[in-house]
């Protein structure tokens, strides 16, 4: 979230709620020591900082502009240590998607799936994804834009290296902030989550630079205030995780009462994101899959592959999941999130 730290990343919200239990798979590095203890030692290690920067090419402009003047921020700290812990049986999904997936977040997609109906073909014919799940994500991560985090990120990014618990990561992300003020985007929009994420999709910076789009071709990709360009984004990042034309995230299914799970469990383990998917099935064809006893409720091609899945056990909702239900866990490694954005997305296009 391949290692080149996709979306599903340190969000504002969610991930506050669920980044210990639920971890994305790019985000993976080590410990790597405690961490300085006074402003004096912060301001040591900005040194090392500076020195990597100028190494990749950032310009002394933009490193003093942006480094000068740092000071670690507590609360970042504070929450950063305040991460639950990991659980061993996950709670059920239904309270989550009934929070995620209500009344509000499905009006105010299909009033913006509306307001953007002149734009939104022309982005799905460039990259292949459906208006409504680009809407999905942008609901899920910032409500439409009405919560983006007012964290300054070069500080909240050098709090978190200097910390050392993940600096792998967070070094890298200062690095990229500092890149995207070197190209042109002012400092000012440079706030978001605690944790790095900012914008209407909740780009981290090294994503930022690698996948933000221009979709009104206006020269700027600004995913701050700009419909097309946070649209064109989110789809730009969702073609290049491998979202396939044609096919959905997934369909509801009705189970037959003679069905057992246990006959379809997964026999792989997942390179990535292993406890997400160690919930999912096996992957079988649909046709196969009515065959076993699990017939799709939506539509569905019989050679599409898909994974059975039923969170919450028998008698609850159960789904089938094509590979692009995989996409949207590039996104979040969660379950509770991909499951919640493909069902919003469903509601907005209704």
């Amino acid at each position: 979230m391949r290692r080149r730290f996709p979306l599903r990343l340190l969000r504002q919200g969610l991930i506050c709620s669920l980044l210990a239990a639920f971890p994305f798979p790019a985000v993976q590095a080590q410990y790597t020591g405690a961490p300085y203890s006074n402003a004096t030692s912060f301001e040591s290690y900005l040194d090392t900082v500076r020195a990597r920067a100028a190494r990749e090419g950032v310009s002394q402009a933009t490193i003093g502009r942006m480094l000068s003047g740092l000071t670690p921020n507590s609360r970042v700290i504070q929450l950063d240590g305040g991460q639950p812990s990991r659980s061993t049986t996950p709670p059920a999904t239904a309270p989550y998607i009934a929070t995620h997936v209500d009344a509000a977040r499905i009006g105010r997609g299909r009033d913006r799936y509306s307001r953007d109906a002149g734009m939104l073909p022309t982005i799905e014919r460039r990259y292949g994804v459906p208006g409504p799940i680009m809407l999905a994500i942008w609901g899920h991560e910032t409500n439409y834009g009405s919560y983006t985090g007012d964290f300054d990120l070069a500080r909240s990014l050098a709090t978190l290296a200097w910390e050392g618990r993940r600096r792998a990561l967070f070094e890298g992300e200062l690095i990229a902030v500092l890149k995207m003020v070197d190209r042109g985007v002012p400092p000012h929009r440079l706030k978001g989550s605690w944790a790095g994420a900012f914008g209407n999709p909740q780009f981290l910076p090294s994503v930022y630079l690698r996948l933000a789009a221009d979709g009104d071709g206006d020269g700027d990709a600004d995913i701050w205030s700009s419909d097309a360009d946070t649209l064109a984004s989110i789809a730009n990042y969702f073609r290049d995780a491998g979202w396939r034309p044609g096919q959905p995230w997934g369909v509801r299914a009705s189970v037959s009462s003679g069905f057992s799970a246990g006959s379809a469990a997964a026999r792989l383990a997942a390179p990535s994101c292993d406890r997400v998917h160690a919930r999912h099935s096996r992957w079988l064809t649909v046709a196969e899959w009515r065959r076993q006893g699990v017939t799709p409720l939506g539509s569905i091609g019989d050679d599409v592959l898909a994974s059975f899945f039923q969170p919450d056990g028998p008698g609850t909702p159960a789904y089938l999941l094509t590979g692009n239900y995989r996409v949207i866990l590039q996104y979040n490694c969660s379950n509770y999130y991909a499951l919640s954005v493909g069902l919003l997305a469903d509601e907005i296009a209704r």
